[in-house]
């Protein structure tokens, strides 16, 4: 089972789960986890190979998708007894919350996707495809720099960037691969989910500066009406880190609006 950790609130019974993206562990959500216990019951998982999950990377599963990375997640919350649970994504966490969606719809109180991906333009398919055919010859942490730069390439985005970076030179090289991979499968799953409105009340919390990634999401924001959008001035990819204040305030008071708090 994925390494997770809970924090219980007194009389809430509202939860939220958090999922870190590709590279990272749960350990970037450090800048909202103060905030978000003051009101919720909050669950920080690490994905399958990253953080203190680490160890799961090494099972007989020699590829990955998106499902099987996604029922990882279900595994917990049913351990748990969740019986259902806001989640709040990065990246392509985001992803993996949305196949939630798909395949547990019950479970999912709403859906926060900071940074959403929802469409790959030519620029990151271009990447994209040269990171599949340099992963097995180049090691995997200048690809991954190079990703983080391109992805956030300002002054203001360093922190973001090198946050990713850390994070990522703990997986091994063969983790990297496998999770590479999923990119070859993701662009069927980002026009299903573009093309269909999950009827789960979802945020998208984006920075006015991620300009790989917004177009997209305001494209299907206004198709969508389960969907409203944040735009978060000056800032980049990653939204959490950047503006965790703008980020913390937006996403708690929009949860307790969707849970009816007195």
């Amino acid at each position: 089972m994925l390494h997770y950790k809970t924090y219980t609130h007194d009389t809430s019974e509202e939860w939220v789960t958090f999922i870190h993206g590709a590279g990272g562990s749960s350990s970037i959500w450090f800048k909202q986890l103060k905030e978000f216990k003051k009101t919720f019951n909050v669950l920080l998982i690490d994905l399958r190979g990253h953080g203190n999950s680490k160890s799961l990377g090494l099972s007989t599963i020699s590829k990955y998708t998106f499902r099987t990375i996604t029922k990882d997640v279900v595994e917990v919350i049913d351990h748990l007894k969740i019986k259902s649970s806001h989640f709040v994504g990065i990246s392509l966490g985001t992803i993996i919350i949305r196949e939630l969606a798909e395949i547990v719809p019950t479970k999912v109180s709403s859906m926060i996707m900071g940074g959403a991906i929802l469409k790959m333009n030519f620029r990151s398919q271009i990447l994209m495809r040269m990171g599949f055919f340099l992963r097995s010859i180049v090691p995997y942490i200048l690809l991954y720099k190079l990703f983080a730069f391109i992805i956030m390439p300002r002054k203001k985005h360093k922190e973001s960037r090198n946050l990713f970076v850390r994070e990522a030179k703990k997986l091994y090289q063969k983790e990297f691969i496998r999770w590479f991979g999923l990119t070859t499968t993701v662009n069927p799953i980002l026009r299903l989910f573009r093309s269909k409105d999950p009827g789960i009340p979802t945020l998208y919390v984006m920075g006015d500066e991620d300009y790989m990634f917004l177009p997209p999401v305001k494209m299907t924001v206004s198709k969508h009406t389960s969907a409203e959008l944040e735009v978060i001035p000056e800032c980049g990819h990653v939204v959490n880190v950047e503006k965790p204040t703008v980020f913390n305030s937006v996403v708690i008071n929009w949860i307790r609006d969707k849970s009816n708090y007195k």
